[in-house]
Formats: structure tokens, C-alpha cells, sequence
């Protein structure tokens, strides 16, 4: 197929389903659910190129605002890199959010490159692993069901971790099939909360947030206690909470890999501190 044949367009929810399977088979291990809650981000911003009726090259650029925007899904078909498809699909990606910070999650050997667009290093995660503990449900004082808790409280707890009010997806990552979402629910407040999903590869914990490290371990133990002990758990520490990565390493985690946050432009003030697992490289 002629490379002048290559056209850009947005993708359908379908199409998402297939970039997922390309960021399987790249190890970033994407939820088995994620696809609804992605996709209604910001239809527009996700985009494939093509050749001809084949699909080979993904990337989002979803607009979380006039002001702010993350980068994901950046891949082009093993067989076709270096022909500039990555490139031009890139470029159309970025001016979906012209105006906008734009932030991504990158692996480290292309940090080079995104520093060449004008990406800047915020700091590293990294990637660790662990494992299940199918413990029985014990009672934990203050940890009850997400669902429990007036999504309101939800909402504003989260605008600590994230620059742009994320609601319909917010909802959405709570509420997704094989995954159970924890809160910390003490005198009246919200003090911490976690996600734990089924993923490609075992579950992933994501994010985990909390006022404290010992609500953060409590939230982490409740949360892998519903997870069978032979899955794998993984989740996404950022390098800058040093007691995050204390957390993983005394949990018996072991890293398996970093990815670098950049950002096009100021990188936004989050919540570093209380923010010990990410909700998603792919969307921030």
C-alpha cells in the first residue's frame, strides 16, 4: 500500500479497542474496561492513521479544558516506523489542543524526542509489582465501598491529583466492571481513595490517594485483599512521594520499569504528597 495513501481520522470507540491491543502487545498492560471511560474524555482527541482499509497508527490527545491536555496511546505499526507516520499523526494530535499544557507519560529512551517538541521533565514513575492477597473482606474502620460515598465528596477530593475537573470519567473509573474502589471515610470527609482493576495482565491499582501514609497502606492492603493471590498487582508510583515508593517496597513490590511525566508548557501543582499510585499513563 502507498505511504501517500496514509489518512488520519478519528477514531471510534472500536477503534480504541484496537489501539488497546496494540498497547498490550507494547507491555503498558491497559484495563479490560477502560475503553468507555477513555473514549468519553474527549471524542475528538483520539485519532489512527491508516493505509488503505488498515489501521496502523494510534495516539490521543484528549482536552481536559481550553487550558490543559494529556497525550497517550503514541504508537505506529512495528513494519512502518520510520516513514513519518508517527510524526504526522502526532502533529495532528497536538493540534486538536493547540493552546493547551500538554502532559504525557513517556518511556524513558524517548524522552530525547519529546524533549525535541518541546516536552519538559516533571519527574519519573515507576512501574511496580506485586501480587494479590484473596484474604477475606475484613472490616476496617473508616475503609468502606466508594459507592457508599456521595460522589461529590469524590469529586472535589480528586481536584488535589488532577489540573481539570474530570467528572463523567471520574464517575465512570469508579464504577467499571471487574474492579472494586475503596474510600477512607473519616468525620465526615473523604481522607483517601483507590481503584483496582482487571487488566490485561493481572489488576492494576489505580490511582491510590490519601491524606496519610498509613491511610494509603490501609487502602492498598484493603484493595489487594480482593484480589486472588496468584494475579499479579501493579501499580504506577510517581518517584517525587518518597513514602509512595516506601509504601510499594515494604508491600513487596518490585519495580519493573520507569516512565518519564513531562509537560509542553508549565507543569500544573498536584497534590504530590498524598498521590501514591497513578490513575493512568495513557490519560494522566
Amino acid at each position: 500500500m502507498p505511504l501517500a495513501s496514509y489518512q488520519i481520522r478519528c477514531m471510534t470507540r472500536s477503534h480504541l479497542s484496537t489501539a488497546m491491543h496494540w498497547a498490550a502487545r507494547e507491555g503498558w498492560n491497559p484495563g479490560l474496561h477502560d475503553g468507555d471511560a477513555l473514549h468519553g474524555l474527549d471524542p475528538e482527541g483520539f485519532l489512527m492513521g491508516w493505509l488503505g482499509d488498515g489501521p496502523v497508527a494510534s495516539i490521543s490527545c484528549v482536552r481536559y479544558s481550553p487550558h490543559y491536555a494529556f497525550l497517550g496511546f503514541y504508537i505506529v505499526d512495528p513494519l512502518l516506523r520510520g516513514h513519518g507516520l508517527g510524526k504526522a499523526i502526532w502533529g495532528a494530535s497536538l493540534e486538536h489542543v493547540r493552546g493547551c499544557v500538554v502532559g504525557l507519560d513517556g518511556v524513558v529512551t524517548q524522552q530525547h524526542n519529546y524533549r525535541g517538541a518541546g516536552f519538559e521533565l516533571a519527574w519519573y514513575n515507576v512501574r511496580y509489582q506485586g501480587a494479590g492477597r484473596s484474604a477475606a473482606a475484613a472490616t476496617v474502620p473508616h475503609v468502606v465501598p466508594l459507592s457508599d460515598i456521595r460522589f461529590e465528596a469524590l469529586a472535589a477530593y480528586e481536584r488535589a491529583f488532577h489540573p481539570e475537573p474530570r467528572l463523567a470519567f471520574l464517575r465512570a473509573w469508579v464504577q467499571m466492571p471487574q474492579s472494586h474502589a475503596l474510600g477512607w471515610w473519616q468525620d465526615g470527609e473523604l481522607r483517601g481513595y483507590g481503584v483496582i482493576r482487571a487488566c490485561v495482565d493481572g489488576h492494576k491499582l489505580a490511582p491510590l490517594c490519601a491524606d496519610t501514609p498509613a491511610i494509603a497502606e490501609a487502602l492498598f492492603e484493603a484493595l489487594c485483599a480482593r484480589v486472588p493471590a496468584t494475579d499479579k498487582v501493579f501499580m504506577d508510583v510517581p518517584d517525587c512521594n518518597a513514602a509512595a515508593t516506601q509504601l510499594a517496597l515494604r508491600q513487596g513490590m518490585q519495580a519493573t520499569f520507569p516512565t518519564a511525566r513531562m509537560y509542553r508548557g508549565p507543569a500544573p501543582q498536584l497534590a504530590f504528597s498524598r498521590l501514591y499510585g497513578l490513575t493512568s499513563l495513557e490519560v494522566g
